[in-house]
């Protein structure tokens, strides 16, 4: 049986690959802080459920010692590194978390495999943050990253470290540059789950206003549960590799809003107002990914279509609160 490692296994990625790799009989381990068992409710909310399926061990990445201890107890056959501080707006608040937990985490989590776990296969969650003032569009492999955001700094310098142990111990390492993907897990401070769950609470009686920065802002937005298909089989190929995962295809901000509030019934004039505070220092105004290698390499496409994801988040929210509909 195949013994699987997922960082960031209490999140919305991680909460899907675990499901993933239960169903194809994986043994499946996660490392989470240790506060996350203090208030298992909150924090092991998205893997409730298979709680009993899965082993969990408390650690952080921010200790070397933590990580060496589990990648050594277990010897994992692959390793899924999904962890990391990845709100773009808190890190331009606290840069030096942001590069503390990313790199250095990056950096202690390779180490650690390549000492101990040397035959194990890695994935690193990239990001098209990287991309940030695009030099071309659609965005590929090739396209040279120009981050915009402490966040998307640290990822490409996590990118750089998975390329280099690949390439100077022979380590079976990927990067994953996934563009926006979304679902009904999706945390709350993201601004597609801040606008389904705002309407929510609209739609209940429970708020009336709903404030958003740039709506102006073009993303490639796909489906999560698509993109940890993409994840596993990456690890699955004879030869590491980097892929972009993403839709081709991009919308606005200001789409997504129109969209979701006309599901819900609502026009979103009367409720959304553009709040200067939440725009970001340097904003990155359109991104879309050219995903042609996925799909010729690894066989993969994603089956959720923008409206679809859309609905599907509207519907997940107003259902939580009682207010559900059939659309």
């Amino acid at each position: 049986m195949k013994r699987a490692l997922i960082t960031g296994i209490t999140g919305q990625d991680g909460s899907y690959l675990a499901e993933l790799l239960l169903e194809k009989g994986y043994e499946v381990h996660g490392i989470t802080r240790r506060v996350a068992f203090e208030d298992p409710g909150h924090r092991l909310a998205r893997i409730r459920h298979i709680l009993d399926k899965i082993t969990l061990h408390p650690g952080s990445l921010e200790s070397y010692a933590s990580i060496f201890n589990v990648v050594e107890k277990i010897k994992p056959h692959e390793c899924y590194h999904l962890a990391a501080q990845s709100f773009v707006f808190d890190s331009f608040e606290d840069a030096f978390s942001t590069f503390n937990s990313n790199i250095n985490g990056t950096l202690s989590i390779l180490t650690v495999i390549k000492e101990k776990a040397p035959a194990c296969k890695f994935y690193f969650a990239a990001t098209s943050e990287m991309f940030g003032k695009v030099k071309e569009t659609p965005q590929n492999e090739n396209t040279p990253f120009y981050p915009r955001s402490p966040y998307g700094i640290t990822k490409v310098a996590g990118f750089d470290l998975v390329r280099n142990f690949r390439e100077s111990y022979g380590l079976f390492a990927c990067n994953g540059i996934l563009f926006n993907h979304e679902s009904p897990r999706r945390g709350y401070e993201f601004v597609t789950r801040k606008i389904t769950s705002s309407i929510a609470k609209i739609k209940a009686g429970a708020e009336h206003e709903l404030k958003l920065g740039n709506l102006e802002a073009k993303r490639d937005w796909g489906y999560a549960k698509d993109y940890v298909q993409a994840m596993w089989l990456m690890l699955q190929q004879d030869e590491p590799d980097d892929y972009v995962v993403a839709t081709n295809e991009t919308h606005s901000v200001k789409e997504f809003v129109s969209l979701a509030f006309e599901y819900a019934g609502l026009d979103w004039n009367n409720h959304v107002k553009v709040d200067p505070m939440f725009y970001r220092p340097a904003e990155v105004m359109l991104l879309q990914g050219d995903y042609t290698k996925a799909r010729e390499k690894l066989g993969w496409e994603p089956t959720v279509k923008f409206d679809e994801l859309v609905r599907m988040m509207v519907e997940a929210d107003m259902k939580s609160l009682g207010n559900g509909r059939n659309f």
